[in-house]
């Protein structure tokens, strides 16, 4: 069986003053206080969203 490849992704920004959408997309990748961190499975949708914020997340670690 192939092992799924998951990122760490970890929040660095505060969604206050920041459009709807962007917070939205936060908590579509389960992140809402500063400085949690989340792992989640490398799909495209997740690397989009990612590439949506970059300045209220940062990518901590890739494994697999």
């Amino acid at each position: 069986m192939a092992k799924k490849k998951t990122i760490v992704i970890r929040q660095i920004g505060s969604p206050i003053r920041r459009p709807a959408i962007q917070r939205q997309t936060l908590i579509g990748l389960g992140l809402n206080k500063m400085h949690r961190t989340r792992e989640l499975e490398d799909t495209p949708a997740i690397r989009g969203m990612i590439n949506k914020i970059p300045h209220l997340v940062e990518i901590v670690e890739e494994r697999g």
